[in-house]
């Protein structure tokens, strides 16, 4: 819920600010800006996506996984839509997504926030003798400690052990 209000007053504060500074430099020149920024946006989102797409076949090449270029990506395409929604807020904040340097910025800022306003599920789900119970792990508690809490327990691993000489099926 929290996320579906910080994106309506994003856009209500984006429509704000569109039409007070179209109110001041008139509605032909707010047209011309709005689409001028769209437009030198999908140039910049070409380019570096093309950029980013050769830098992760060069890393697959390499047998490396391309985890830097894949989240690129992902900011470039993220930016690319702010450019297309019409406002001077969002521009702004899609040409921060474009370039680089801000880029690495925003990418360490995301990381600095809570698991929770990130998306990712705390909740891990163990199996019981009954079938699978979803159980919550706070977000300072590591993964290593619920598997060490799950060892502690004596539950047995399931699966199949093959020796190195052994040939797979």
């Amino acid at each position: 819920m929290p996320i579906l209000l910080f994106f309506t007053l994003f856009a209500l504060l984006d429509f704000v600010i569109l039409f007070t500074v179209g109110a001041h430099i008139g509605l032909l020149m707010t047209l011309l800006l709005v689409l001028g920024t769209g437009f030198l946006g999908l140039h910049l989102i070409k380019r570096e996506g093309v950029a980013t797409l050769q830098r992760a076949q060069q890393r697959l090449a390499e047998g490396e996984i391309p985890s830097d270029e894949l989240m690129t990506g992902a900011a470039l395409i993220f930016g690319g839509a702010l450019l297309m929604a019409p406002g001077f807020l969002s521009d702004t904040l899609g040409f921060l997504c474009l370039l680089p340097n801000t880029r690495r910025w925003l990418g360490r800022l995301l990381t600095r926030l809570p698991a929770q306003v990130r998306g990712f599920n705390l909740h891990t789900y163990r199996r019981g003798s009954d079938g699978w119970h979803e159980t919550y792990r706070p977000s300072g508690a590591r993964e290593s400690d619920s598997r060490q809490q799950q060892a502690s327990e004596g539950d047995a691993l399931e699966g199949d052990f093959i020796a190195k000489d052994e040939p797979r099926q």
